[in-house]
């Protein structure tokens, strides 16, 4: 796992779920049967959370047996998990980790397909995920994203500095001076955060090389149409080798390959967050040789 799992999230998982007795499992008199739970992708995917859904059905008290990782791609039917153990334990892991890896597969797998259909455009391209992901959850999606060959975007607030248009509204200057502002405030900016690179988000090629001249490190295209991005890129970097050029807004797997052929570095988006999870089948069976 790239992110690592607390057991004080896995019970909170459990507990959120079962807080008290399994009504259903304690009605049929079932819970102390045992049998086994099996769980395989109904269609071909990139599998993510396999590895959380182990050590959820761990905590249940049950042997698991793993037998693909994050990241893996499946085809349908094939077997990634199994465990064994109590009716009462199979039933409090079942649901948890179903929907794990249906979430997580599903983010995965159009993450994967995103960046495939990038890199044959251009292979040194890469897709990098937004913190736009679900409230609460930003370590299973992040996970997802990177088990289909995504990177990550920004994790949060505090680990990268990215001026929006936002951020500028708040200077003391009209909106139309103030990415000059900034441009002419980045001395200063790197003074005060020399270990950080600083980037800005431009909705114009004049504000790009605007901020360009100006010696930021990362320029950021929001929703550029393709025609006037590989203009930009090109303007660019006559000006500056070195400068990191992404673009956003608005990108998914569709148009992932237009985008990358503009000669962008780097695709953020959060397209990858929002859609269909991935269907993943589980089987539970009683052990044959269980009296009860």
């Amino acid at each position: 796992m790239h992110f690592t799992c607390p057991d004080t999230w896995l019970e909170g998982l459990l507990a959120d779920d079962c807080p008290g007795l399994d009504l259903t499992v304690e009605l049929l008199g079932i819970a102390a049967a045992r049998g086994t739970i099996r769980f395989a992708p109904k269609g071909d995917c990139v599998i993510s959370g396999v590895e959380q859904a182990e050590l959820l059905l761990r905590k249940c008290g049950l042997a698991v047996n793993r037998t693909a990782k994050n990241g893996q791609k499946l085809q349908a039917g094939q077997h990634c998990l199994e465990a064994s153990g109590t009716a009462a334990a199979l039933h409090r892991g079942w649901k948890l980790g179903q929907t794990l890896m249906e979430y997580m597969s599903g983010i995965a797998t159009r993450c994967a397909h995103m960046v495939e259909q990038a890199r044959t455009v251009n292979p040194a391209v890469r897709v990098a995920v937004t913190r736009k992901n679900f409230p609460g959850a930003k370590a299973v999606c992040l996970e997802a994203a990177m088990d289909g060959g995504a990177i990550v975007h920004r994790q949060n607030l505090s680990d990268s500095i990215l001026i929006f248009e936002q951020h500028r509204v708040f200077l003391p200057v009209t909106p139309q001076a103030s990415l000059r502002n900034v441009a002419a405030m980045m001395e200063k900016l790197r003074s005060r955060a020399p270990e950080h690179k600083i980037s800005a988000e431009v909705d114009s090629l004049e504000q790009a090389m605007l901020v360009a001249e100006a010696g930021i490190d990362i320029v950021q295209c929001e929703k550029f149409a393709c025609e006037l991005l590989a203009e930009t890129v090109g303007a660019l970097r006559a000006v500056r080798d070195d400068i990191v050029i992404l673009a956003a807004g608005g990108i998914n797997g569709d148009n992932a390959a237009q985008f990358a052929a503009t000669g962008v570095d780097v695709l953020v988006t959060s397209w990858p967050f929002f859609g269909k999870p991935a269907d993943i089948k589980v089987v539970m069976e009683k052990t044959p040789t269980d009296p009860q």
